[in-house]
């Protein structure tokens, strides 16, 4: 079968071809692949820094939807036609980037039926990231105050949206030209991070206290971020540059691990609108390489696609 993906850790991205899958284990089910998310997290992979249960020659991708086309023989909550999608790690036989992929049954979520492909495969990892944050390290609760660093980034703009859903204030910086869609996914106020001083604006809308809570998800943008934060608050960042502690305030760095649970959750809300997400560019396996550019340089204004 075709794949994108490496020959040796820290290879370039190519197109290759990979043994098909034998067949599903007793827990497991083969998806035919309708598309793959791709982020800057494959860079991670493909450079050896995130062990993701493969070893080289291995297709890349920690996204996937599409169709289960093959079942175990313990697997009782899907079926040959079923439409899914999922953040299946560890990645038992080959990465997402592939035409077909076996995946543990218990990794994965109905696909809602009006979704597209491209935004069911570009959900699973940004989506389950906002879920962890907010409900787990946070704890964000109802009138509390959430400060988003980044807004503007998918992961940003989902968070803002499950905060606006969960009855938070939400504070949200953001470029200019993502300003407008950050306070229609639910920002009461949208700062210019370009502004060296929105750390100071934070605190002025929160009456001189500084927000109950923040999520980070600007690189290198910790320790603005916490400088906003009032005292004994919490932080959550998730580009793995937390800052040193202070004034009682919590902070957790954050890696997204898979939860099929609160993935089908968040596919309902995503079915029922109460979620979106806009993909940036749709490609063909074949410019795998290309795609993994573009989600590392974020100028496509939302995440990148293969379609296989």
């Amino acid at each position: 079968m075709r794949a994108a993906g490496v020959r040796e850790i820290g290879g370039l991205v190519e197109v290759f071809d990979l043994p098909e899958p034998d067949g599903p284990g007793p827990g497991e089910v083969v998806i035919e692949v309708a598309a793959a998310g791709v982020g800057n997290w494959d860079n991670i992979v493909r450079t050896g820094a995130w062990d993701v249960g493969l070893t080289p020659p291995m297709a890349l991708g920690v996204e996937v939807a599409g169709t289960v086309v093959a079942v175990g023989s313990q697997v009782t909550d899907f079926r040959a036609g079923d439409e899914v999608l999922g953040h299946p790690l560890p990645l038992s036989h080959q990465g997402c980037w592939a035409e077909r992929v076996v995946v543990d049954a218990g990794l994965i979520a109905r696909k809602p039926a009006g979704v597209s492909w491209e935004t069911a495969a570009a959900f699973p990892v940004p989506a389950l990231t906002a879920e962890q944050v907010l409900s787990e390290s946070l704890k964000l609760a109802e009138n509390q105050t959430l400060l988003v660093h980044g807004a503007g980034s998918t992961t940003g703009g989902l968070a803002v949206q499950l905060a606006a859903l969960r009855g938070a204030r939400v504070i949200a910086t953001a470029g200019p030209s993502s300003a407008a869609r950050v306070t229609q996914a639910g920002a009461a106020e949208v700062l210019d991070y370009h502004d060296s001083e929105w750390p100071d604006r934070v605190r002025e809308l929160t009456g001189g206290l500084g927000a109950d809570a923040a999520l980070n998800a600007v690189p290198g943008g910790s320790t603005a971020t916490i400088a906003a934060l009032r005292e004994g608050g919490r932080m959550a960042t998730i580009t793995g540059d937390p800052p040193a502690a202070e004034r009682g305030i919590g902070v957790t760095n954050v890696y997204v691990r898979p939860d099929a649970t609160q993935l089908a959750e968040l596919s309902a809300l995503l079915g029922d609108g109460r979620l979106t997400l806009s993909v940036g560019a749709v490609l063909p396996l074949a410019e795998a390489a290309t795609a993994l550019e573009h989600a590392i340089s974020g100028t496509k204004g939302g995440p990148v696609v293969l379609r296989t």
